[in-house]
């Protein structure tokens, strides 16, 4: 039975295959089915979690700050999504007279279709990679850097300062914390010798002791990369407290001030579909994919693990939203800048230490001596940089 869910959707994908197959359909047009369904069935799930995530976020962040969230449409509040879709596809679609139409109309096209490219080399279960990349970590992150341009578009293509000035500051931040995120990952790349995200995740294989797993994130050196990736994650899905793109008390809404209705939504169905795949890849690296944490566990599919891990990845981003205030556009690239950079360099050393010193007790001190050392002083000197002074208030009688 386990084993049956294990490769049940490869099972199911190979049964209708073959029953095409059997009324005489050549096996070239079987091969595009094959890649349309995978590419259906990708799309269909994350754009359901996009779905799902958007109205559980709302309620989350009630829960959290002891209000009400989303609970008149349909029950508990679940049609919400429903209802938000109907009411952007409704609304009309403004475009500034003097803006280039051509561009305002293809920057969320742009930002969409990189955020549904890198879900292809992602590992989703023992087996279930739709596209097996030798250099599928490279693809990743090539692939992602098209966001970037997509914002350009946007903030350009408006015609509007305000939307150039929240495009400029967007791309500022995605590129100072693109930087720490590839290097972070480059370090697991490092360890298991491939930039392979299967074999990333075959290396994180096994278990020390017994039962415990060898994730990457469990050693110094990954604990490290794997915190300095999630920190920029965050970042680069503009995720607080990084939304600086959209500061609404400063920038009104950002690259997005000029645009309205589908278009609108576009943008930020692409940046949960976005945030997923870069929860999905961090899953992949640090926290063993699909691998389940304890031997006894195996007997649940491995994509159950991967999707369990995947969401849980993506609350815990709900939650620093829903605790940690916007940061100073100063503070958020010094941050990126003077502290994750050398950090993220203090990592590739630490994994590089691991690995030629054996893995064993003496690699564990001088792993997190490499990596706790630069901590103590540039997290010293940061904090005595921007140390904020205490707040005095003045109460009339």
């Amino acid at each position: 039975m386990i084993s049956s869910l294990e490769s049940a959707p490869i099972d199911v994908l190979h049964w209708f295959l073959g029953l095409l197959g059997s009324f005489g359909v050549p096996a070239w047009i079987l091969a595009i089915i094959s890649a349309l369904i995978i590419i259906g069935t990708i799309i269909g799930v994350f754009l359901s979690l996009f779905a799902l995530t958007s109205v559980m976020e709302r309620k989350i962040l009630a829960r959290v700050q002891n209000r009400y969230g989303p609970n008149r449409a349909g029950p508990f509040g679940l049609f919400q999504p429903i209802a938000d879709g109907i009411k952007m596809i409704t609304k009309e679609d403004l475009v500034p007279r003097t803006a280039d139409w051509i561009v305002h109309f293809l920057a969320p096209v742009v930002m969409m279709v990189p955020a549904l490219l890198v879900l292809a080399i992602i590992p989703y279960g023992r087996d279930m990679v739709p596209a097996e990349l030798d250099a599928g970590i490279l693809y990743f992150f090539a692939v992602g850097a098209g966001t970037e341009v997509a914002v350009f578009m946007a903030g350009w293509g408006s015609n509007n300062k305000y939307s150039v000035l929240g495009a400029m500051r967007a791309i500022a931040q995605m590129i100072s914390y693109e930087l720490p995120l590839v290097i972070s990952a480059i370090v697991t790349a490092m360890i298991s010798g491939s930039l392979s995200p299967s074999a990333i995740v075959s290396a994180q294989g096994g278990f020390a002791f017994g039962f415990v797993p060898q994730w990457f994130a469990l050693t110094p050196w990954g604990f490290t990369a794997g915190l300095i990736f999630y920190i920029c994650a965050l970042a680069e899905s503009n995720r607080s407290p990084f939304d600086l793109p959209e500061g609404e008390s400063e920038l009104v809404a950002g690259h997005l001030t000029e645009y309205s209705g589908f278009k609108y939504a576009t943008f930020f169905m692409a940046e949960y579909v976005g945030m997923f795949a870069i929860c999905g890849m961090f899953v992949t690296l640090f926290l063993g994919g699909w691998q389940a944490p304890l031997p006894f566990l195996d007997i649940i599919p491995s994509w159950c693990w991967f999707l369990g891990k995947v969401c849980f990845v993506a609350f815990t981003m709900i939650w620093v939203r829903a605790t940690l205030p916007r940061l100073r556009i100063d503070h958020l690239l010094a941050f990126a800048w003077k502290f994750l950079l050398p950090m993220s360099f203090a990592a590739f050393l630490s994994a590089a230490c691991w690995h030629y010193a054996g893995r064993g007790p003496l690699a564990w001190i001088l792993s997190l001596a490499i990596v706790g050392i630069p901590y103590l002083l540039l997290g010293n000197a940061f904090t005595n940089r921007f140390s904020v002074s205490r707040r005095t208030y003045l109460f009339s009688e």
